[in-house]
């Protein structure tokens, strides 16, 4: 698969899980850490909504704006990053969501967060696999 088709895929995915995130907030509350409302002061709703504008934010970015594509991977990557807490909660509290409705898929899950960091780095890295530190060289 090239880099293109790989940063479509996610830009897609990216887009509509988090317009997801504003018609069904109700489904992805019972990921957010009952630490992160004291963390943030926000409650859980508004963390959902927030996450979801994340989302598209990055979505829009990786089509919009090639220029700034590496960063946008990097931005990517950290988000993922940030909402793993909230996967390991929903393991640890077994609660469900679609297609995260038993233990076994949601400690799958748990795994698929760092391949999602690997897919936004490598599907914004330079078409030659070269970064840009490796170019300036």
């Amino acid at each position: 698969m090239s880099r293109a088709v790989a940063r479509w895929i996610l830009a897609v995915a990216l887009g509509a899980i988090g317009v997801t995130h504003f018609v069904s907030t109700r489904g992805f509350r019972v990921v957010v850490p009952d630490w992160a409302t004291r963390f943030t002061r926000l409650d859980k709703d508004a963390i959902v909504i927030a996450s979801g504008a994340a989302e598209v934010a990055l979505a829009a970015g990786l089509v919009a704006l090639p220029r700034e594509r590496r960063r946008i991977g990097w931005a990517t990557a950290a988000f993922f990053a940030a909402v793993f807490p909230g996967n390991v909660y929903q393991w640890r509290t077994r609660r469900s969501t679609p297609g995260l409705d038993t233990d076994a898929r949601r400690f799958g899950r748990l795994f698929l967060q760092p391949l999602l960091v690997v897919w936004a780095l490598w599907a914004t890295d330079d078409e030659r696999g070269n970064s840009r530190r490796t170019r300036r060289r």
